[in-house]
């Protein structure tokens, strides 16, 4: 199903990630992509959906998070999580922003009650509003949120779906938006709580040092921050080895 997926762990080290793509027919960045001989044989990963259709194997406020006619949901600001702990992963969806959204991916979590200083966000915003506009960059879509900024603008404007792929393998995360390398980030660069390795301020509220944190935990969606919607589809994980 999905036919491309760059695994090379050597470049992990080499190159600080494992860039990823993936489409049911061919690679959305041809340019990202490995050839035919260095893609995996076609079933090499196995996919599956991140969340079941009626969310028993979630966990989420009752009544708050609802798939309806293959699209996920929230009607208030709370995350859903997966039950079990999750490492060495390819995550894939498609989300779909309204005016002024503001959610994210979240992984690594190791404590759901308390997860913003217990994880790793990437962001999804409306960046064509005003008022993440004004925000700093890494704050801005396809951001591992407070640490790096996206490489440019590549969330879709709102209303449309957009692709993100996320590969995660130990300390390394890289993302992918629409097809172009948003971020790619090493965790273990980041030795402190106040300031990133650039010399960028990390908000204070993200107070654990991203290199201390375990490198296994929850996946999470962040739902209806900020009284905006938010809409995934399509989410799919797939377990590196």
């Amino acid at each position: 199903m999905y036919k491309c997926i760059v695994l090379a762990v050597a470049g992990l080290a080499l190159a600080g990630c494992c860039c990823c793509c993936s489409s049911s027919t061919s690679c959305p960045a041809a340019a990202q992509c490995p050839t035919a001989a260095q893609c995996p044989a076609a079933g090499a990963l196995a996919w599956q959906d991140l969340f079941a259709p009626d969310l028993s194997d979630a966990i989420a406020p009752q009544g708050v998070w609802e798939f309806k006619d293959g699209i996920l949901t929230a009607s208030e600001d709370q995350c859903i999580w997966t039950k079990g702990d999750h490492e060495n992963f390819v995550l894939d969806l498609e989300f779909k922003t309204a005016d002024e959204t503001n959610s994210g991916v979240i992984v690594y979590c190791s404590n759901i009650e308390n997860w913003i200083p217990n994880s790793v966000e990437i962001q999804i915003a409306d960046d064509y509003a005003d008022m993440w506009a004004k925000e700093p960059p890494s704050w801005h879509c396809g951001a591992i949120f407070g640490h790096i900024p996206p490489a440019k603008t590549l969330v879709k404007k709102p209303g449309e779906w957009n692709r993100m792929t996320i590969t995660c393998k130990g300390p390394m995360i890289c993302v992918v938006l629409n097809g172009e390398r948003a971020t790619t980030m090493d965790m273990r660069l980041f030795t402190s709580a106040k300031t990133n390795p650039d010399g960028t301020e990390i908000p204070s509220w993200l107070s654990t040092p991203l290199a201390t944190m375990a490198t296994k935990g929850r996946i999470g969606l962040q739902g209806k921050h900020g009284n905006a919607p938010i809409w995934f589809r399509n989410v799919k994980i797939a377990t590196l080895k």
